[in-house]
């Protein structure tokens, strides 16, 4: 059985459950464990760092939502076949295209200056006040509008307008050595207000998909908070599932 060595700094910004998740995805995504091996169970693991339950379950649900962790029923939580760490690496639209032989082109519609209002400075876990960018992009695939990306960073690791309109976020960031380790996100269905059909060159009968992500880096600090509408016509998604053991 692995158990993990973890050390809680209660005055971080990060969030507890992530200072529990991150030792043990480090150790999955480098090698350290192999597939099938038996980790710590959510309520000694609890008992022993001096959270509750809750925060220890929903550290280790982040791991089995990233692709690393099965829970197998009776047995507990294990490292997961190597094939699904793959779904612990992040999707990039605009490399996702170019592997696909596309050629994706970028059109910035806003790129503003602000101070962090209330809720954006929970969004990315910043003072409120603190300068922040406001991004907001128009993704084409061949000429044809596929979706609106809207993001906000801190100003510090903001890449330009400039760079923007050629490369991809993800891209830009990593080369200022930030990589984007995990996401959390939710996707929904929704027809679009007549600005994003606009911009979109559908109808506002038309659904779209969209997706609102929070990235964080390999330490857990938030690096930028995302709402991406996609038009539901050219927008495909891709996902493995592994079936549970008795």
């Amino acid at each position: 059985m692995y158990i993990p060595k973890i050390t809680l700094d209660r005055t971080s910004g990060i969030p507890l459950h992530r200072q529990i998740s991150l030792p043990i995805e480090e150790a999955i995504v480098g090698g350290e464990l192999e597939p099938g091996t038996l980790i710590e169970n959510e309520i000694d693991l609890a008992r022993r760092v001096g959270v509750s339950r809750p925060t220890a379950r929903r550290a280790m649900q982040t791991l089995v939502d990233h692709g690393l962790l099965l829970r197998k029923r009776g047995t507990g939580s294990v490292v997961a076949p190597r094939a699904a760490h793959r779904l612990a690496q992040m999707p990039s639209l605009n490399t996702d295209l170019r592997a696909a032989g596309e050629q994706p082109t970028t059109e910035v519609v806003t790129y503003n200056y602000k101070l962090a209002t209330t809720a954006i400075a929970e969004k990315l876990g910043v003072d409120v006040g603190a300068q922040v960018v406001e991004l907001e992009r128009l993704r084409l695939r061949n000429g044809t509008p596929m979706a609106i990306l809207y993001n906000w960073l801190p100003v510090a690791i903001a890449p330009s307008r400039e760079e923007l309109e050629e490369r991809g976020l993800y891209e830009l960031l990593a080369e200022r050595g930030i990589t984007v380790a995990s996401t959390h996100q939710t996707v929904s269905a929704m027809r679009p207000d007549r600005r994003e059909a606009r911009l979109l060159a559908i109808s506002t009968r038309q659904p779209v998909l969209t997706i609102e992500r929070t990235a964080y880096d390999s330490a857990g600090q938030i690096v930028e908070w995302g709402l991406h509408t996609h038009r539901g016509d050219l927008y495909q998604y891709t996902s493995t599932v592994f079936a549970a053991t008795e």
